[in-house]
């Protein structure tokens, strides 16, 4: 089996090191057998999504949101069917409010992408905190750190998980991430997947299924993993 993952504008989005959610994803393929492939497109570069499998959107600043947005539009019919179709997609941080309609900010309207109904407005002060989340995709708790302006209304869609600790989407709803097909935003950094495997199976599961059909991802031996998540979730929570 193989995987194609691709990873856009790294070097444009790539704020508290987002890409390691790409390693992430390549070892926990390659522990398993899955021949898996990073390709890296930087912002000159053109994007065939039929190339790819999962496709990873980070965070940046409000600048580098707007140079992006920009680059994005042009091939945003050919993102919208690669969603459409159950494509998988990790957007963090920035890339998640890409996803939305706007993100209105004191500096004016950044236009999104509109593949989610979503949109998010710039609020007074950031939330930053460490952040706990139920998530209906994994049975362990998800953990990782928040770091936003912007507060994000993902209307009807279904939340990536509820908060048990931190802010999370808007710091009033209760909710952090949104869910959308095989779509998840989010703003966790962390790195997000090597902080919670199970997420990074999930999306790996999920692209396989959608190239191969129905298939048991091999368990991995993740008690380091776990202890980590539980002494982080003990800590927080007592």
């Amino acid at each position: 089996m193989k995987l194609t993952i691709g990873h856009l504008y790294p070097d444009l989005l790539n704020l508290y090191g987002d890409r390691g959610n790409i390693a992430c994803l390549m070892k926990r393929c390659q522990w398993r057998g899955i021949e898996a492939r990073t390709i890296g497109f930087e912002s000159e570069d053109s994007i065939d999504f039929s190339l790819l499998d999962i496709v990873l959107l980070g965070g940046g600043s409000d600048r580098e949101q707007m140079l992006v947005c920009e680059k994005l539009k042009k091939i945003r019919q050919a993102f919208q069917s690669y969603v459409e179709d159950n494509g998988v997609v990790l957007a963090v941080c920035g890339g998640y409010q890409l996803l939305g309609r706007y993100y209105k900010t004191k500096d004016g309207l950044i236009q999104g992408l509109d593949l989610v109904d979503l949109y998010t407005e710039q609020g007074e002060g950031r939330l930053i905190n460490n952040i706990i989340l139920d998530s209906p995709l994994c049975k362990m708790p998800v953990v990782g750190f928040e770091n936003h302006g912007g507060r994000t209304n993902i209307g009807k869609n279904r939340p990536f998980g509820k908060v048990l600790y931190g802010a999370g989407n808007d710091g009033e709803s209760g909710y952090e991430g949104v869910i959308y097909k095989n779509v998840i935003g989010t703003y966790l950094h962390g790195p997000l997947l090597p902080k919670n495997p199970q997420i990074c199976d999930h999306l790996i599961k999920k692209a396989l299924e959608r190239r191969y059909g129905d298939i048991d991802l091999k368990p991995l031996d993740d008690r380091q993993e776990h202890g980590a998540n539980t002494y982080m979730v003990k800590r927080l929570m007592k």
